[in-house]
């Protein structure tokens, strides 16, 4: 496994800009499966788990061809219903092509889906939802078949705003004769940009960014399009809360200020200037920063899930003690016995993390267990003296591209060995 060494101690200066959000990127490409026309996304990022969506399509009849950063796709001859084990289970957004699936064949075989182990996440909504649209659905050996020869609209109550499972119902509903609305749906950016891909080609939804979607089933979609998905939050956070970690200036592009309001809502009084004027964030540090007093983890617009490993790095420098809740997956501080490694001073209880600030952390060999604790990993050693190393780079691959880069630009001193 590839890893990164990093030397600390060198404030981060210059300006960086936010790639194509991965977590659009995703239903996006699963979205592509219903239409017979070509499609042309841009700004497309090379990260592993678009990639590995790629193969995903193409194992199902359709083609790719990622050109620079443009991405065609082309599902005009797909000839299977089925996404086997070694597909899905690197890769949880496997599922999102679920729905897809059965809008286009009425029919899906699709094997568990796999990605970070942060915890049980449990597919039983996206089923429920399926089900509440008159599909059958058989459970066995590994795999999810679905019957949706009588699919028809109907009427999806989510217990929770669960991402993936609003994004799976709308992609079934699509091509589903009769009205589909989901009630208490989930209204992250990332539906809005789904839900206006789906409608440039010919799709009828309504409400995408409120608790209530309505899909109006139609026949097909009739458009070949060319469509630029939204940056990626969380990249836009990362990049922030590293700035802060570090001292000095920097700016980010294509930093999308409605999309991160819930971080900037925390970090406004620290030791810093914020400005932000046209998408790009100017930040100023202006010393250590205070420690935020609570964190808690929400559904948009709360605080994301995805920015709280990077979070916990962030309050593990900074004067005080923050308390940081994780309220949507129970396994998500994986990143905390590395960091203790160091020299953080963070406990643990249950969902809770209470971090006391210290004013240095010490570089170490440190393994990324996932994608975003990989992240916050990183960043720690930007700041730790000496030299870190942080092993499986290969789950930071899944939504940064060429974190080494991105680092590297600002004047870290980073390598990929």
């Amino acid at each position: 496994m590839e890893k990164y060494i990093i030397k600390g101690g060198k404030k981060l200066s210059g300006t960086a800009c936010v790639t194509s959000a991965k977590n659009a990127y995703l239903p996006i490409l699963a979205g592509s499966l219903l239409n017979d026309n070509k499609i042309l996304l841009k700004k497309c990022p090379k990260y592993a788990d678009v990639l590995k969506m790629c193969d995903i399509v193409e194992n199902l009849g359709g083609k790719t061809l990622l050109e620079g950063n443009e991405l065609e796709i082309d599902c005009s001859n797909l000839n299977s219903y089925i996404i086997p084990h070694d597909l899905a289970s690197v890769i949880r957004s496997s599922i999102f092509s679920l729905g897809s699936i059965l809008g286009r064949f009425k029919k899906a075989k699709v094997a568990y889906p796999g990605g970070c182990e942060i915890g049980a996440r449990p597919i039983d909504l996206h089923l429920k939802g399926l089900k509440a649209l008159n599909v059958k659905i058989v459970d066995k050996h590994g795999y999810i078949s679905c019957d949706g020869r009588n699919m028809k609209g109907g009427v999806v109550n989510l217990d929770f705003p669960s991402v993936g499972a609003t994004e799976n119902i709308m992609l079934a509903a699509v091509l589903t004769k009769g009205e589909t609305k989901i009630i208490n749906c989930a209204k992250e950016p990332e539906i809005v940009d789904l839900a206006n891909f789906l409608n440039m080609q010919g799709a009828k939804i309504y409400g995408a960014g409120t608790s209530v979607i309505r899909i109006e089933g139609v026949k097909k979609l009739t458009n070949s399009i060319e469509y630029e998905p939204i940056p990626d939050r969380i990249i836009a956070g990362t990049l922030l809360l590293s700035g802060l970690m570090t001292g000095g200036e920097i700016q980010i592009k294509r930093f999308k200020q409605e999309h991160n309001m819930a971080l900037l809502e925390k970090v406004k009084n620290s030791s810093c200037t914020i400005c932000i004027k046209d998408d790009i964030l100017h930040l100023k540090v202006e010393g250590r920063q205070k420690a935020i007093s609570k964190i808690e983890t929400m559904p948009f617009p709360g605080f994301p899930t995805d920015l709280q490993a990077q979070m916990v790095a962030c309050q593990a420098v900074s004067k005080g003690t923050s308390i940081i809740v994780e309220n949507l997956f129970e396994t998500r501080f994986k990143h905390v016995p590395e960091l203790v490694k160091m020299g953080a001073k963070i406990t643990v209880s249950g969902r809770t993390a209470v971090v006391r600030g210290v004013e240095k952390l010490y570089g170490a060999e440190v393994n990324a267990q996932d994608l975003r604790g990989g992240a916050a990993l990183v960043m720690a050693g930007l700041v730790a003296e000496g030299y870190t190393t942080v092993n499986n780079a290969n789950h930071i691959d899944r939504g940064y591209y060429k974190l080494e880069n991105l680092f590297g630009n600002l004047g870290a001193e980073i390598e990929r060995i």
